[in-house]
C-alpha cells in the first residue's frame, strides 16, 4: 500500500491512501536508525509505503525520495532538526508588524531556509486592519523591498476578510505549507480561507504580545477550491541548520545575481575589498536591513530583538 502522510503526532501517522482511505500507521524502531538526524524521520507530505502487521496494524516500511522539504532546528534539541513539511509546491509565510511584531531577521531566516530547499515563498502580511499610519508606512516599505527581490507579497486582514481571495488564488491547485511565528493570526486566516477546518484559535498574550501555540502537530487539509494546505505549529524561532556559511549569499536572491562580479571568487561580502554586494549596498541597490540580516546570520550574531523575543 502507498499513501501520503497527512498528520504526524510523533508516534502515529495518519496516511491517506491512493484510494482516499485514511488509516493510522506507526513506524518500526529500525526506521529511526537510518542516519536521519531529524526528530521526525517522517513528515507531513511524505509519500510512504505501508505493510500490515499480523495484529492488523499498519506499519510504514519505506519512504519515497523527497522532492524538497523545509526544516528548522528542533525546539529542545539544538543539534537536531525538525522537518516542518515535505514535497510542497510553496511556502506561505504569515507575518505581522504589530500584535505581535515579526522582525525581518525571522523573515529572512525563513526565506533563506526555503531557498536552500528550493521552495518558493509567498509573504502574507496579516492584520492590516489594526496597523497605525506609521506601521502602514513600514508595510509599504517592506512590501516594496521584498517584491523587488522577487517575492510575491500579499496584504490581508483575516478578521475583516480583506484580500482573502488573493490568498486563495496563490494556493489554488498547489500544496502549500503555512508558517509563521505564534500570534500572527495563522489559524484565523486558515479558518477564513477554508471555514470547514474549524481550527482552534487562541488569544495573544498581553504580557509578551506573543501568541499561544494552538497547532500542536503538522497536518494536511484539502481545500474546497483545489489544492492542499499543511498547517504547522507556530514557530517562536527559526534557527538554520546544516548550512555552509560560504553558501549563505546564494540564498539571498539579490546577492546571488552579483556573486560573479566580486573580485574574489570566495568573497563572503563582509570585509573583502572590491565586493559587488557591498558596492550595491552603497548604491542603495540592495536593502540595508537585508544585508544586516545576512551579516547577522553569517556571523551568528543574532539581533537582540530576535534573540530576546524569539522572533
Amino acid at each position: 500500500m502507498k499513501g501520503i502522510v497527512i498528520k504526524s503526532t510523533g508516534s502515529w501517522y495518519s496516511v491517506r491512501l491512493n484510494d482516499g482511505e485514511r488509516i493510522e500507521a506507526r513506524i518500526k524502531g529500525k526506521f529511526r536508525l537510518k542516519g536521519i538526524k531529524s526528530t521526525n524521520p517522517i513528515a507531513v507530505g511524505d509519500i510512504v509505503t505501508l505493510k500490515e502487521e499480523q495484529d492488523g496494524t499498519a506499519v510504514i516500511s519505506a519512504i519515497d525520495k523527497r522532492k524538497n522539504y523545509i526544516i528548522r532546528k528542533s525546539v529542545n534539541l539544538s543539534k537536531r532538526s525538525h522537518i516542518l513539511a515535505a514535497n510542497v509546491d510553496q511556502a506561505i509565510l504569515i507575518v505581522t508588524l504589530s500584535q505581535p511584531k515579526t522582525y525581518t531577521e525571522f523573515i529572512d531566516r525563513f526565506l533563506v531556509s526555503a531557498e536552500a530547499y528550493h521552495i518558493p515563498t509567498v509573504i502574507v502580511f496579516n492584520k492590516i486592519d489594526v496597523y497605525s499610519a506609521e506601521e502602514m508606512d513600514e508595510l509599504s516599505f517592506l512590501k516594496h523591498c521584498y517584491e523587488n527581490v522577487g517575492y510575491k507579497c500579499l496584504t490581508v486582514s483575516a478578521t475583516e476578510h480583506t484580500n482573502i481571495e488573493d490568498v486563495k488564488e496563490v494556493m489554488k491547485g498547489k500544496i502549500s505549507v503555512i508558517s509563521g511565528h505564534s500570534g500572527v493570526g495563522k489559524t484565523t486566516l486558515l479558518n477564513t480561507i477554508e471555514p470547514t477546518l474549524d481550527l482552534k484559535t487562541s488569544e495573544i498574550s498581553e504580557m509578551h504580545l506573543q501568541g499561544k501555540h494552538t497547532t500542536t502537530f503538522a497536518e494536511m487539509f484539502e481545500l474546497h477550491f483545489g489544492g492542499y494546505l499543511i498547517d504547522t505549529p507556530g514557530i517562536k524561532a527559526f534557527g538554520l541548520i546544516d548550512f555552509k556559511k560560504e553558501e549563505l549569499s546564494h540564498y539571498f536572491l539579490e546577492m546571488r545575481e552579483l556573486l560573479n562580479d566580486c573580485h574574489f571568487n570566495n568573497c563572503v561580502h563582509v570585509n573583502e575589498p572590491k565586493c559587488a554586494v557591498k558596492d550595491a549596498l552603497e548604491n542603495d541597490e540592495i536593502s540595508a536591513f537585508r544585508y544586516k540580516n545576512y551579516v547577522s546570520i553569517y556571523t551568528g550574531d543574532e539581533d537582540e530583538n530576535y534573540r530576546g523575543l524569539g522572533y
